[in-house]
């Protein structure tokens, strides 16, 4: 980080972009320029064939439907139990099928974590704001729009990521950075 206040330093920042910088990150991991520099057959060193990038992409696709409403179903039990204004005692697992069937989740969407078990929002520090990571997944798709248009490689893109990103930490809103 590049600020004045080690309290706005690296990964202090709202909760709902924490993950942005990372998930910027994970897009570079499939860009067949990058895979041709690491990605080559053990023995004969041949880089892996384009076709495969292909279906590799198209497999990370699979499914997705089914994903985002597992992880939304998620979302949206962690916003329910963090707006409780009763606070007597409550059988979790009847807080949680309420929740549920309140919004209308088929029974062959499970949940993807069970509010026992469920971690990041009673002690991981995403109360009330599990909903971070699609947002950051969202925003980082559309950073790397950028590099998708000026080359994966561009300096000039990458040190405005670095310097008016990745270096900010939390010392501006983060909408504006």
């Amino acid at each position: 980080s590049n600020v004045e206040y080690r309290s706005q330093a690296g990964t202090s920042v709202p909760r709902d972009y924490v993950e942005f910088p990372s998930q910027v990150m994970e897009n570079w991991m499939t860009q067949p320029e990058v895979l041709a520099q690491f990605a080559t057959h053990y023995k004969t060193g041949e880089v892996i064939p384009q076709e495969l990038v292909k279906k590799i992409q198209a497999a990370s696709k699979f499914n997705q439907g089914f994903a985002t409403v597992e992880y939304m179903a998620a979302t949206k039990l962690d916003l329910d139990w963090h707006t409780v204004t009763d606070f007597t005692p409550k059988d979790a697992a009847k807080f949680e099928a309420e929740s549920l069937n309140n919004m209308g989740l088929i029974t062959e969407i499970a949940p993807r974590y069970r509010s026992t078990y469920f971690s990041h929002i009673f002690s991981g520090g995403y109360s009330a704001g599990y909903y971070s990571y699609i947002w950051s997944d969202i925003l980082g798709a559309d950073a790397f729009e950028a590099f998708k248009e000026n080359g994966i490689f561009d300096k000039a893109t990458a040190d405005a990521f670095r310097n008016n990103i990745l270096s900010q930490g939390g010392s501006e809103d983060p909408m504006q950075l």
